[in-house]
């Protein structure tokens, strides 16, 4: 690159502005104003009652804002009716909640309910990039608490999602599982160039996983920055 060429800007995938949520008397979510851009992995880190969750929870409508709003690559995402929205930012939670059958049927939910069959060869594709290649047929009951983690991430990518919001998604696992899910998260984000919103208690892991990080306090966002930057202390 010569030096009078000017990088192109990344895409802006998720932008919040003055973004807040009040229930009753108490501020949950302040005034948070930040972008997220295509391809980045960008970590919510704060004590426990920071307001991390309700944050996340809010960039998809699951919790509605009282204040401010959040834009989907450049749109108001009140536009947007709330199942299509959450087709194109989906969410992996803390513990995996699958419904009863098989993998195959857990992977086919989100497209079933817009009247689509995803093919034998699609449902296959998904598992095999999350690491559960032959497991279409299993019973969801028989999984691993690290297996099931990768079904629910496998039904997420299902919805060819814009963005993907993880709400502590390794906290329920032991170690081995926890790393596994980590590297594959990693992995998802590099291969596809998604854009991924993490909430973690575990600073570490906002380390070894995220390209920037946001650090909240009492519902307010403090500071932004690279790992290296806002997690030193």
């Amino acid at each position: 690159m010569s030096a009078d060429t000017v990088p192109a800007p990344m895409a802006v995938v998720l932008r919040t502005e003055h973004l807040g949520r009040r229930m009753g008397d108490t501020e949950i979510v302040k005034d948070i104003s930040l972008q997220v851009e295509r391809g980045e992995l960008l970590g919510v880190v704060g004590p426990s009652g920071s307001g991390k969750s309700s944050f996340l929870r809010l960039l998809n409508r699951l919790d509605e804002p009282t204040s401010g709003t959040v834009y989907l690559d450049g749109q108001d995402y009140r536009q947007l009716a709330p199942r299509e929205l959450r087709r194109r930012v989906g969410m992996v939670t803390q513990r995996p909640f699958l419904f009863p059958g098989d993998v195959a049927l857990n992977v086919r939910f989100g497209p079933t309910q817009r009247g689509e069959t995803l093919p034998d060869t699609e449902v296959n594709r998904l598992l095999e990039r999350v690491g559960l290649s032959g497991f279409a047929s299993r019973d969801v009951t028989n999984l691993s608490g690290g297996e099931q983690q990768r079904v629910s991430l496998a039904r997420a990518l299902a919805n060819g999602p814009e963005a993907l919001l993880l709400d502590e998604p390794t906290s329920a696992l032991d170690d081995e599982a926890k790393e596994g899910v980590e590297e594959l998260i990693c992995e998802v984000v590099r291969g596809t160039s998604l854009t991924c919103v993490l909430v973690t208690h575990d600073r570490n892991q906002a380390r070894r996983m995220c390209t920037r990080v946001a650090i909240l306090e009492k519902g307010r966002l403090v500071q932004t920055g690279t790992p290296a930057e806002v997690l030193s202390a």
